[in-house]
């Protein structure tokens, strides 16, 4: 299992392929700056993958042995993180307490912060969208606060599928480490009370703006990835820095994402894992600079 966290986890996990017939991947960064290198990789040295991810192993699941051609829409539900039911005017002077105080999941600071602005479901987005070879108007979100759903797919048929379980990464690495060859008691009976309040939303992007991001990222693979996940690393530790406000965290995100430096990116693509890094380092230091 790869679970290194950050782009550091990008040359271990491309290079641990070669050596495993299986691999559940866990680290983001790979999964949406370098995924078509992986997948060359994986294919050639038959290389079976799994994704950890709750929302996309509950996806992969049901989708194993579907045609992509009978799918209509996934969703990937998202808790809302802790600022779900606070004001958007009160954001701008929220205690970083608050942000980091994640309601259904106890994580790190990183990704905590990245839950309370929503960037780790643009993320996912990005991964859905890779793994499971989609457009991104194929992918939705779907706030729901008690974390117990986990994804929904909607196909062509009319039938759609809603996949629940407790609000634990136990049961997703359980099964990509042991699959059906192992039995053990990792889920309750269904709640029912979590199932008579799924209460789903659709997701509010003036409260959570980098999602509008999506519209600007190319359907076709490029280092543009990078560049988001570059800019928010150095952001996001400003903030953690006490130099920047949460509100600033959107909003600068945002605002290179945009800049003419950065949009050149969506036109280049990655021949190798060494070009990710490279990059990475070039745009972490030169956000150094501008903050």
């Amino acid at each position: 299992m790869s679970s290194i966290v950050g782009i550091d986890g990008l040359k271990p996990t491309f290079n641990v392929i070669k050596f495993t017939k299986k691999i559940a991947i866990a680290n983001k960064e790979s999964l949406i700056c370098a995924w078509p290198l992986l997948q060359r990789q994986l294919i050639k040295y038959k290389t079976k993958f799994i994704p950890v991810d709750s929302e996309h192993f509950t996806i992969w699941t049901q989708l194993k042995n579907i045609d992509k051609k009978n799918i209509k829409k996934i969703y990937l539900t998202a808790s809302g993180g802790p600022l779900l039911n606070i004001d958007t005017k009160e954001l701008k002077n929220i205690k970083m307490k608050t942000v980091l105080k994640h309601p259904t999941w106890n994580m790190g600071k990183k990704i905590s912060v990245d839950s309370a602005t929503m960037m780790n479901k643009l993320y996912e987005v990005i991964e859905a969208k890779n793994i499971f070879n989609l457009d991104y108007k194929q992918i939705g979100i779907l706030v729901h606060p008690n974390s117990y759903a986990h994804s929904v797919i909607v196909y062509t048929s009319g039938i759609s599928n809603i996949i629940l379980h407790d609000t634990t990464m136990k049961i997703p690495i359980f099964n990509t480490l042991f699959g059906n060859n192992k039995i053990y008691k990792l889920s309750k009976v269904i709640d029912i009370d979590k199932i008579s309040k799924l209460n789903f939303q659709y997701i509010n992007k003036k409260k959570f703006p980098v999602l509008n991001l999506l519209k600007i990222i190319p359907n076709s693979f490029s280092f543009f990835e990078t560049i988001l996940v570059s800019v928010n690393d150095l952001v996001v530790e400003k903030y953690l820095d006490k130099k920047i406000n949460f509100i600033d965290i959107s909003k600068l995100i945002i605002k290179y994402a945009n800049s003419r430096d950065f949009r050149k990116y969506k036109k280049i693509y990655p021949k190798n894992i060494n070009e990710i890094i490279d990059l990475n380092n070039k745009i972490s230091l030169k956000i150094r600079n501008l903050l």
